[in-house]
């Protein structure tokens, strides 16, 4: 009966949070997490700060991070969004979605200094506290509530002006910044980088990953004007080699202070292969300084305990039914490079569904590009979210594009379309090896684990 409550607690909790502003409405403001911060104590202060931000890999980054420092003995609270099937997934303490009962606990208790900040902000004639800030003041009060040893913390959109800013990070970690959310960060590389040069802290450490000379100019520029020490991938870390395998790859990365060879790593593509080597820094920058060597068993024991819903996981064989959570042209280029190089597929059926706050066009464009000759058939659906692009309209996009309508199925229903796409690759010729690809969106990948019925996002 308790279980059954804390359920309906947290879906009550969840509606509540929902009634804010939504996710992409973000506000680019500060005080009023300042102001939350000081009436709670300052929770955001409780544990150093491994601060991580981006255009893609942030969450399986911070996932990798946050399995070395589990190896090393530490408790860690992990903070990343957004969520596949539960809002308890963002909030993760030693790789567990936070209990459903300590989520309800302490939203209870902050809810009276939430109601606070609240009112001062419609005395000042601004909006309340949005959904993303309240959920980030709950996770630095949970993390202050366990205790945790550490916080990795995952933007969520920029990084001057994001909530998580409120904490300083120890090491602040960025991963290839490519271009997404135009409308609010800018027109390209530079000025995105601008914004998410912010969580460089004074007496930080940065650890980036390759970047385009305009975004990594930026990244030394403030660097070096904060006088933190900076590290980037390929000049002095990286991957050294690898080796695809049945399950993921075989690594070895020099680190900033050693070299770590024949890391099994169950991931699957180059993308993640650097985001490792990138998580491998950032431990290095955190535990030693950069001038330790981790112990190559318990980075190893880390990176077999890795895990990353959602991308490029397979949720059914015979055929294949895989979901990928890329949601700009670049992810949709790494995630396709990945699955030709790992799935040994000669027939490919694609399930899409785009948000509206995401160039459709050039993810569209990404997809044709890299799955030609692989693909035939391709559905257009949609998910739930009331942000989702509405099927017919991806449909005719295609079509503007060079997608021939003959290949192409529209539905609304997401069940339709993994049932006619699961029809089509089972139609494949004997000889060829057919399989289903779901993508476009993190929402649509959530809802596809849920019907399919995989186990929660951890």
């Amino acid at each position: 009966m308790s279980e059954e409550l804390d359920q309906f607690s947290v879906a009550s909790v969840y509606a509540e949070l929902l009634s804010r502003a939504p996710e992409n409405k973000m506000e680019p403001r500060m005080q009023p997490m300042i102001e939350a911060m000081d009436l709670l104590g300052e929770p955001n202060r409780t544990a150093p700060v491994i601060h991580i931000t981006g255009t893609n890999g942030k969450t399986s980054t911070a996932r990798m991070i946050e399995a070395g420092l589990l190896a090393h003995d530490l408790r860690v609270g992990r903070y990343t969004s957004p969520h596949l099937n539960s809002v308890t997934e963002r909030i993760c303490l030693d790789g567990q979605p936070v209990e459903d009962g300590t989520f309800v606990r302490i939203w209870d208790e902050v809810r009276p200094f939430i109601s606070l900040v609240d009112a001062k902000l419609a005395e000042r004639g601004e909006v309340p506290l949005t959904y993303f800030e309240c959920v980030t003041i709950l996770a630095f009060a949970v993390f202050a509530d366990a205790p945790v040893d550490v916080m990795v913390l995952e933007v969520g959109l920029g990084g001057i002006t994001d909530a998580t800013n409120v904490a300083d990070g120890s090491v602040s970690v960025i991963t290839p910044i490519s271009l997404d959310h135009t409308d609010l960060l800018g027109d390209d590389e530079r000025d995105i980088a601008l914004e998410k040069a912010g969580i460089i802290k004074t007496d930080g450490f940065l650890i980036s990953a390759a970047q385009v000379p305009a975004a990594a100019d930026v990244l030394l520029a403030e660097a070096r004007e904060k006088n933190v020490p900076y590290r980037f991938e390929g000049v002095e870390f990286g991957v050294e080699s690898r080796v695809p395998g049945v399950g993921g790859q075989q690594l070895s990365v020099t680190g900033l202070a050693g070299r770590y060879p024949d890391i099994l790593l169950p991931l699957h593509g180059a993308h993640q292969a650097q985001n490792f080597a990138v998580a491998v820094a950032a431990l290095e920058a955190f535990i030693g300084g950069g001038d330790q060597e981790l112990n190559i068993e318990n980075l190893r024991l880390a990176a077999e305990n890795i895990s990353a819903p959602g991308r490029l996981e397979t949720l059914r064989t015979g055929p294949s039914i895989i979901v990928d959570a890329a949601h700009n042209p670049a992810g949709v280029t790494a995630s396709a490079q990945a699955l030709k190089e790992s799935f040994g597929l000669s027939r490919l059926v694609l399930v899409v569904g785009i948000l509206q706050d995401k160039d459709a066009r050039e993810m569209l464009t990404a997809l044709y590009k890299e799955y030609e000759g692989l693909v035939e058939d391709i559905c257009f659906t949609q998910s739930t979210s009331p942000r989702a692009i509405p099927a017919g309209q991806l449909g005719s996009l295609a079509l503007d594009i060079g997608y021939a309508e003959q290949d192409i199925y529209v539905t609304e229903r997401l069940d339709d379309a993994i049932d006619w796409a699961v029809g089509r690759a089972d139609e494949a010729d004997p000889g060829l090896i057919g399989g289903v690809l779901i993508t476009g969106s993190i929402t649509l990948v959530g809802e596809a684990r849920t019907l399919l019925g995989a186990p929660e996002g951890i």
